[in-house]
């Protein structure tokens, strides 16, 4: 909406007409849903497993792993009924540039005490509803005993398929297609159980080194974790090692004009890796042999890209493809690197909390009434306004080694350092008041895994929370200091981020 019509309709003071308005069209469109747009809390529970009731340090006397994977990639990518997700609605897809896959990783520490899943989708992002199918497949399966926990998180492609719904070919159409979307959680499922049935006894070793140049953040404050981490599983019978990355940077670098199928940055990071570890180069491009590998993203919101990310968005003669290979080689370089690592210790602790997050956002709900979105929701109160569910976890690995935060969404970084811009410069004019997540523990590889068991969007420090006065989560605002706030627009709400940091305190208080 231009500038002028907005001062215009602000000078016949319709503002507060139309925040009205938009509420009752919230409480309608909530109060008309049939009940079966609505989960109860014990169905989207269900398929979740909580992991450990208390942490123990006593370490088993070896680690055990496995890897799996799945490529996702549908063979008639280029029939019209797939779409590009993460730049603009109405981009069908003409072609792969390079596969999706779903990669597992099976661990064990053999205490007894069960297994961990750690799984990475090369997608946009995946809601819960997605996340908890998957695993009720592989629950059902029964081929997993004694299994503790399944996590999977979104690597954040924005040249993958849309896994969403919110990129199809209009803002009130699904971009999801049913099959493909079936045979994702299928597939996915699959490298799971063959992550299960891969295992091998070996050593955990992990390591990092801090990125100079490679990141860049868009939005106040400049903030995010420099940290590549590195964990690598060396099986004892010298076969494939598997190697985990963990990074924060928007995978968005093919650009707003690509419209083939891509895990973006991701994607050649992993190539690097696997040519790095005795992988052989093939004419179209793969990589036979070499480690397996799986790409975690980290606190990307506020908003973590990568360098010369502003080419990418503006500049027209931009290589952008050459720019998001060359990008996941340089990551893949830094990441075989790393020289001093640190042998972890055979224990593994983890623990998942629900959460049931407000959405105040009138475009999510409508989103969800159309059938745009699939998250389980429920109704608030009297049935006004709803909500989502979701979850948090934190799994531990040695004893304090390493930490993860399993976050359902894309944090903005300061709600794991603490670094918020103060109340004079912050766009609601307060401090932001939160136990945020570098002071919940203290090991000595830490981080966190964006994007995972669910994808709420951005999740903002409330001091910094700035809607339009009277077109919220419509219209992009500008504050006072002239900084857009855009990432406000696909949130769900200024609440989300304390339910987060307050679920997480009281998980990791709750196993001490």
């Amino acid at each position: 909406m231009s500038k002028v019509l907005l001062s215009f309709l602000e000078f016949l003071k319709l503002p507060v007409l139309v925040k009205k308005i938009l509420s009752v069209l919230v409480a309608i469109v909530v109060g008309v849903m049939p009940s079966f747009f609505f989960t109860s809390e014990k169905a989207a529970n269900k398929y979740l497993l909580t992991g450990d009731d208390t942490f123990s340090y006593s370490a088993g006397e070896k680690w055990t792993a496995g890897f799996g994977s799945s490529v996702l990639t549908p063979a008639d990518v280029t029939g019209d009924s797939y779409y590009i997700a993460g730049y603009y609605t109405n981009n069908p897809a003409k072609g792969v540039m390079d596969d999706m896959y779903a990669r597992a990783l099976y661990l064990d520490d053999n205490t007894g005490r069960g297994g961990v899943v750690l799984c990475a989708v090369d997608c946009i992002g995946l809601s819960r509803s997605d996340i908890n199918a998957i695993r009720k497949i592989v629950i059902d399966s029964k081929s997993i005993p004694n299994l503790k926990s399944i996590n999977i998180a979104a690597t954040h492609s924005h040249e993958a398929v849309d896994t969403q719904g919110l990129w199809g070919k209009d803002f009130y159409t699904s971009g999801r297609n049913n099959n493909f979307m079936e045979n994702l959680r299928q597939k996915t499922a699959n490298a799971i159980i063959k992550a299960y049935h891969s295992r091998r006894n070996g050593t955990l070793k992990v390591g990092n080194i801090e990125t100079v140049g490679m990141q860049e953040d868009v939005r106040t404050p400049v903030d995010y974790n420099k940290n590549l981490t590195r964990i690598r599983f060396v099986p004892n019978d010298g076969t494939t090692q598997t190697i985990l990355v963990n990074y924060a940077c928007h995978a968005e670098l093919m650009g707003k004009n690509n419209s083939l199928v891509s895990a973006d940055f991701p994607a050649y990071l992993g190539r690097e890796i696997a040519l790095k570890t005795g992988g052989v180069q093939n004419p179209d491009g793969t990589v036979s042999g070499g480690a397996n590998y799986l790409f975690f993203n980290g606190a990307i919101g506020g908003m973590i890209s990568s360098k010369q990310i502003m080419d990418v968005y503006n500049n027209p003669d931009f290589d952008c493809i050459a720019f998001a290979k060359q990008y996941g080689k340089e990551l893949g370089d830094i990441a075989m690197s790393i020289n001093e690592e640190e042998t972890v210790s055979p224990v593994i602790n983890i623990k998942t909390k629900p959460i049931v997050v407000p959405v105040d956002n009138v475009m999510l709900i409508l989103a969800r009434f159309l059938g745009v979105l699939n998250n389980d929701i429920t109704r608030n109160g009297k049935g006004a306004s709803a909500s989502i569910y979701s979850e948090v976890s934190y799994l531990e690995l040695g004893n304090g080694q390493v930490g993860m935060f399993l976050i359902p969404g894309e944090l903005f970084p300061e709600l794991e350092s603490g670094n918020f811009l103060p109340a004079a410069e912050a766009g609601m004019g307060f401090n932001a008041n939160y136990k945020v997540l570098s002071s919940l523990k203290n090991c000595h590889y830490q981080f966190v895994v964006g994007l995972a068991n669910d994808e709420l969007g951005y999740i903002i420090p409330d001091n910094d929370f700035v809607l339009h006065e009277w077109l919220p989560y419509i219209n992009i605002e500008t504050d006072s200091f002239g900084r857009e706030h855009y990432e406000e627009v696909d949130s769900a709400g200024p609440a989300t981020a304390g339910i987060i940091l307050d679920a997480m305190n009281s998980l990791i208080t709750s196993v001490k």
